[in-house]
């Protein structure tokens, strides 16, 4: 079933899922020490149901709070896209943190338009493909990261409240 998409307020959301920090943390470290056989399966239909409710274009808080971690694949990938040689690219858009890794120099992400569109969508990295997680499998791996992106997307708040209640 397909819904009419509405406005999210990412502030709301962000309270919400700091007042729920500390349940979430419980109930998916249970599914942690014992995930029930059919996990896999409720997850994605959860994952589903949540991204039919919410329209990330709406929101785009990822693309402007959270840099991707690029591989060299989504370098080359990219810098082919926009026909720039790889060094021009990184010297252009990244930089290397303080854990090794090459990330934006500066957010909001440079490729997210002011309609929150993302200009190279058919080739954007890795970690912008699979963010927020919720559809892989063995979720309960992730718990970690499951619960920080909790404070920030308002799908995997939705995704991990939804889950808790299909899973109890």
């Amino acid at each position: 079933m397909k819904y009419k998409f509405q406005e999210i307020d990412i502030a709301h959301y962000r309270d919400l899922a700091g007042q729920k920090q500390k349940a979430h943390k419980k109930f998916l470290a249970g599914l942690a020490k014992k995930p029930p056989k059919n996990l896999d399966r409720i997850a994605q239909v959860v994952h589903d149901d949540v991204f039919n409710r919410i329209d990330c274009t709406l929101c785009a808080n990822c693309c402007k709070t959270l840099g991707p971690l690029w591989t060299e694949a989504d370098i080359e990938r990219v810098a082919k896209h926009l026909r720039m040689k790889l060094t021009d690219f990184e010297a252009a858009y990244l930089r290397i943190d303080e854990d090794g890794d090459k990330v934006f120099q500066t957010m909001p992400c440079p490729f997210l338009g002011a309609d929150n569109l993302c200009s190279i969508y058919e080739v954007r990295p890795k970690a912008c493909r699979e963010f927020p997680h919720t559809d892989r499998k063995k979720i309960y791996q992730i718990n970690h990261l499951t619960i920080k992106n909790t404070l920030t997307c308002p799908a995997a708040y939705e995704f991990v409240e939804e889950l808790s209640e299909k899973i109890k």
